[in-house]
């Protein structure tokens, strides 16, 4: 079993920043594969960046260039820094982990880009 707890959300200006924090309740430098999704009011949950536990990283397309997900696994922790936000990054972000066959969600931070 792993908790996640995210922070860092918050209200942001369009092209500015923030960067949000998972902190996991066990040591995630062991095969664990870490993501960061996202769900928009009314849409469905979507994959923004993952890394694999071999140092891997990959970003959705709407993303690249933006984001960039990091890992500091001395930390338990993992990261998404967010630049250049646009109002369309406006949704509640969750951090995932996955080992082997079981996945676990943390609870999400809202993120609003709006002027």
């Amino acid at each position: 079993q792993v908790q996640l707890v995210e922070s860092g959300g918050g209200l942001v200006q369009p092209g500015g920043s923030l960067r949000l924090s998972c902190a996991a309740s066990r040591d995630i430098s062991s095969g664990y594969y870490m993501a960061w999704f996202r769900q928009a009011p009314g849409k469905q949950r979507e994959l923004v960046a993952h890394s694999t536990s071999a140092g891997n990283t990959n970003y959705a397309d709407s993303v690249k260039g933006r984001f960039t997900i990091s890992r500091d696994n001395a930390k338990k922790s993992v990261y998404l820094q967010m630049n250049s936000l646009k109002p369309e990054d406006t949704a509640v972000y969750y951090c995932y982990a996955a080992l082997l066959s079981r996945g676990y969600w943390g609870q999400g931070t809202q993120v609003t880009v709006s002027s």
